[in-house]
């Protein structure tokens, strides 16, 4: 049995094309799962994951993430027409004729100008009636992989990361909180009896990998990278300034902790450190740039179904090339070059 953690990053609409890779990695019985970190969208996949795993199983994996997608497809914020979408062969179209669309531009400029506190009581988060619709007592309980999810305190900065019993329905809202689009999350410690308020945990973690450096779990990471580490041509429109903006940002804290574990690797080859001192944590990365970069922030806004679908079809395929090029290697070496990705 081949035993690996998961990190999942966020990215909206685009978690769709994590679905895709979890629905491949659940065909194989020779691959486990023993840990998941994941924020945002990734933190929606972990919790469908982890409590379908604890209720049946790999089917019941497969069940929970579609029937999650079915929901998100379902809603109806700035949602093209179906006959439009249907007639967008290619991704980068149906990017542009959502960034192009009326309800969106509409959005997008009302998001710059105004607070989403302005509404006040009025005021609705509409991932709420997807997110609540989870079963935490699987999601919460010792069934399937360890789960962390991350946000980010608003008040110092600081990551937050949630586990076991913390996991509710608000500590997910918490990590998929953009703070341009919705109010901060507020969630009360039980121990401290603070409460804090949270925002999107792409910030500070996106995800955060620390939590998988426990020596009982595997030291095999595959993270699943839904944001172009990078882009060829340099942006020059309102929309890919903002965008390229979007994804450095919400890279950055994924690429410092690469960066140390590179270090540590090193440290570890030379034997500048007691064998068993530090953990030596292998990286992998399930990724399609040729797809994201056709894609926009405002594809990640707009949870259409055709979209949808499409990224889960390009994670299905990215998976199955990985475990076709590099299952050997799983336990063994790590298949991203860490030194010359920061080289």
């Amino acid at each position: 049995m081949i035993r690996i953690n998961l990190a999942l990053q966020g990215g909206g609409a685009h978690g769709a094309y994590t679905w895709g890779v979890l629905d491949r990695l659940l065909d194989d019985p020779g691959i486990e799962v023993a840990a998941i970190t994941g924020t945002s969208a990734g933190a929606l996949n972990g919790a469908a994951f982890k409590a379908g795993m604890a209720a049946g199983g790999r089917e019941g994996a497969r069940a929970a993430l579609d029937a999650l997608w079915a929901r998100m497809g379902a809603v109806t914020d700035m949602r093209l027409p179906a006959w439009m979408a249907g007639n967008m062969t290619l991704a980068g179209q149906f990017a542009k004729a959502i960034e192009l669309s009326f309800p969106y531009t509409f959005a997008d400029a009302v998001s710059r100008m105004t607070s989403p506190y302005a509404y006040g009581p009025f005021w609705s988060n509409p991932l709420r009636p997807v997110v609540q619709q989870f079963d935490y007592e699987k999601v919460c309980g010792a069934g399937g992989p360890d789960l962390y999810i991350c946000a980010t305190n608003v008040r110092s900065g600081k990551i937050r990361v949630f586990s076991g019993e913390a996991i509710t329905t608000d500590a997910i809202l918490a990590s998929a909180c953009l703070p341009t689009l919705f109010q901060a999350v507020e969630v009360t410690d039980p121990v401290t009896g603070r409460t804090e308020a949270y925002w999107d945990g792409g910030y500070t973690g996106n995800p955060a990998l620390f939590p998988l450096f426990r020596p009982d779990l595997p030291g095999d990471v595959v993270v699943v990278n839904i944001n172009p580490l990078e882009r060829d041509e340099v942006p020059k429109s309102p929309q890919a300034i903002q965008n390229r903006i979007n994804e450095i940002s919400f890279n950055s804290s994924l690429l410092r902790e690469l960066r140390a574990i590179e270090f540590v690797q090193r440290l570890i080859v030379r034997r500048y450190v007691p064998d068993g001192e530090m953990k030596n944590v292998l990286i992998h990365m399930i990724s399609d740039d040729d797809l994201m970069t056709e894609l926009s922030v405002a594809t990640k806004l707009v949870p259409n179904p055709y979209l949808l679908n499409r990224l889960k079809a390009a994670g299905r395929t990215s998976a199955d090339n990985f475990i076709a090029a590099h299952r050997d290697d799983i336990g063994q070496r790590s298949t991203v070059d860490l030194r010359a990705m920061f080289g």
